[in-house]
């Protein structure tokens, strides 16, 4: 099958011709009576719309890379092409989507999980390195909002591919109780210049010029206020005292959890002397949830069952830790001025995966433009 071939017969239904009106009214009429789609309108993935996002991949257009749960429908660059096509995404976006979806698809970030369950969470995707800046990855203010359109249509991208290939419909595949706007789209990249330490990449393993994206899965981000802490001490008092609550998932399980720092807090926390690991060593050690502010079914049937030993005879006040160590926190720096940070916790039955941008000889990619096929 050639690759024009492979792709009419994605597009139009192998054996079965499909036809399908080009009006972006209509098309999106007609995907939503097909079952697929995310409500918004949609771009028609017409033959020459997906071989332009396919020039941006330098890898065999039809050969499977996995399968998206619920119903495990199988990945292919041109299933993907066509699902960035219907998300509005440029074609140089494309190999950040890809990138993402391969990371997602790795065994540790438990993907089953986080599309079926009915917690509030969807893949947040973190880039590092120099083609997340090429492309206009929103890193600054409003980074978790509107008005970029990478950010905007990666996250789409990646969205309408686990609901139109991996068939987590709401309802159906998808049975979170109120779901989380993230699930429309969850894209921002690390603001490095403005970060006083590492990148979080670079703390991973990774060069700074390598490219990478953190899959995280992630529940939607909570404020952190503090326009009034003039040192690092008060600003991680703050952070330690709005990140400990009850309600999380992540006290039970070994998983990572983010901290973005907006950059005055951070420039104000590394003024005082701290590092990173020092950061994340204060939070691990200060917030701790009360044992006693826990319901007692909770007590009995999550924490007694997680460590008995430690728990059986707790007092009330005993501390419990949000997170099991303190190297399982995520700390980056986002956003644009203003004394805000947030947190964001996780599903708790994932882990987080970093992986890095490379081209199909193995080497890794410093630019879009790398990708394209002549």
């Amino acid at each position: 099958m050639t690759q024009q071939h492979a792709i009419e017969a994605f597009l139009t239904g192998g054996d079965l011709t499909i036809e399908a009106p080009e009006d972006v009214e209509a098309a999106t009429e007609f995907c939503r009576q097909k079952g697929w789609g995310d409500g918004f309108p949609i771009v028609p993935p017409t033959v020459e719309r997906v071989q332009r996002m396919l020039e941006y991949w330098d890898r065999p257009w039809d050969k499977s890379i996995g399968v998206f749960p619920p119903k495990d429908g199988e990945i292919t660059p041109i299933t993907v092409a066509a699902n960035a096509v219907m998300a509005g995404c440029r074609p140089d976006y494309f190999p950040l989507v890809m990138l993402t979806i391969e990371a997602l698809c790795e065994e540790p970030f438990n993907l089953k999980g986080v599309q079926a369950t009915t917690h509030p969470c969807a893949p947040l995707a973190i880039f590092n390195g120099p083609v997340g800046r090429e492309v206009g990855v929103n890193s600054g203010h409003n980074a978790f909002g509107p008005g970029f359109p990478a950010n905007a249509t990666i996250g789409r991208a990646v969205r309408l591919a686990m609901i139109n290939i991996g068939s987590a419909i709401p309802g159906t595949g998808d049975m979170a109780t109120m779901g989380v706007p993230g699930k429309y789209s969850f894209v921002v990249a690390e603001n490095e210049d403005a970060s006083p330490w590492e990148p979080y990449h670079v703390e991973r393993g990774f060069d700074r010029d390598v490219t990478t994206v953190t899959v995280v899965g992630a529940e939607g981000p909570f404020n952190i206020n503090d326009h009034f802490s003039k040192d690092a001490a008060g600003i991680m008092k703050t952070v330690a005292g709005t990140i400990a609550n009850t309600g999380g998932n992540n006290i039970f399980y070994k998983c990572e959890p983010v901290v973005a720092l907006g950059p005055e807090h951070a420039k104000t926390i590394a003024g005082g002397g701290i590092s990173k690991q020092d950061f994340k060593t204060y939070l691990f050690e200060n917030a701790r949830i009360p044992l006693g502010r826990f319901a007692d079914a909770v007590i009995e049937e999550r924490l007694m069952r997680m460590d008995p030993v430690r728990y059986g005879n707790a007092a009330p006040d005993t501390g419990v830790p949000i997170v099991q160590a303190a190297e399982d926190l995520i700390v980056i720096v986002l956003g644009g001025a203003g004394k805000h940070s947030m947190f964001l916790p996780t599903f708790g039955a994932t882990h987080a995966v970093t992986r890095p941008l490379k081209l199909a000889d193995g080497r890794f990619a410093h630019s879009v433009e790398e990708f394209r096929r002549r």
